[in-house]
């Protein structure tokens, strides 16, 4: 009855009926370990690629690699300010769209002046629907495209309120400056981008859709939009040239 009793002479036992599947769970561990170790290489080399090769490895101007022209939507905001300052910088001409052309003035002064790149205002009401597309579909007629940024309105990260808070007619309104205006302006470009097998799109949202915060459903909502549709796109014209960015700055 020791001998029965014996933890050693059961722990043998179990083992010696339970050996197969251990074997099949120690194969199951190596393939999600595997699995694993795939995909940090992968992020890995996307880090090299993305971030130190065009460093150590410049590739040609940005005109010559993407285009002479760059459309921005939303520059009045930091970040967008930040990306048409780099552009012009390396003799990027850009062309801003904006449903407020006081905005956008002091930026477009300094950069003509600071750079002198050739700038263009568009005012667009994206409330208007189809209509909106007119004046920007003329401004964009002729020129070689390289560059579309689009960037949030983080005003709505300054002023929080529930959804029941904000009048009706202001959600409709955030919805077009937000998703309508972003949605259009790909579908404004892409064409000729597709044409030429180059150029960038560039999507800048807000870290709210990575952690929902009370106040900010709407901000949350369309910060997800943008970052899923940035996703969507590299997932359809990456292989025709377009290289899709979306960026999640964690301002507050």
């Amino acid at each position: 009855m020791a001998a029965v009793d014996s933890f050693q002479l059961l722990y043998r036992e179990i083992s010696r009926s339970c050996s197969s599947y251990f074997e099949a769970l120690a194969l199951v561990g190596a393939v999600y370990a595997t699995r694993r170790a795939v995909v940090l290489l992968r992020d890995c080399c996307t880090v090299v690629r993305v971030h130190f090769l065009p460093r150590m490895m410049p590739s040609g101007k940005l005109t010559q690699r993407y285009g002479d022209w760059a459309v921005i939507y939303g520059a009045s905001e930091p970040v967008a300010r930040a990306y048409a300052e780099e552009l012009a910088q390396n003799g990027v001409s850009i062309i801003f769209i904006t449903q407020d052309s006081s905005s956008v003035r002091d930026i477009v002064a300094f950069l003509t002046q600071t750079y002198g790149v050739e700038t263009s205002v568009v005012t667009a009401n994206f409330s208007l629907g189809q209509a909106a597309g007119k004046p920007i579909t003329e401004a964009l007629r002729g020129k070689d495209i390289g560059f579309l940024v689009n960037c949030v309105d983080e005003t709505l990260a300054s002023s929080p309120r529930s959804l029941i808070e904000i009048p009706e007619q202001d959600v409709l309104d955030q919805v077009n400056r937000n998703v309508t205006a972003a949605t259009l302006m790909a579908r404004l470009v892409l064409p000729g981008m597709v044409e030429r097998s180059r150029g960038a799109v560039v999507n800048i949202s807000s870290g709210a859709c990575c952690r929902p915060q009370r106040g900010r459903v709407t901000l949350t909502a369309f910060t997800g939009y943008l970052d899923h549709f940035s996703r969507a796109l590299h997932f359809e014209y990456s292989d025709k040239g377009i290289f899709v960015q979306s960026l999640i700055p964690l301002q507050k």
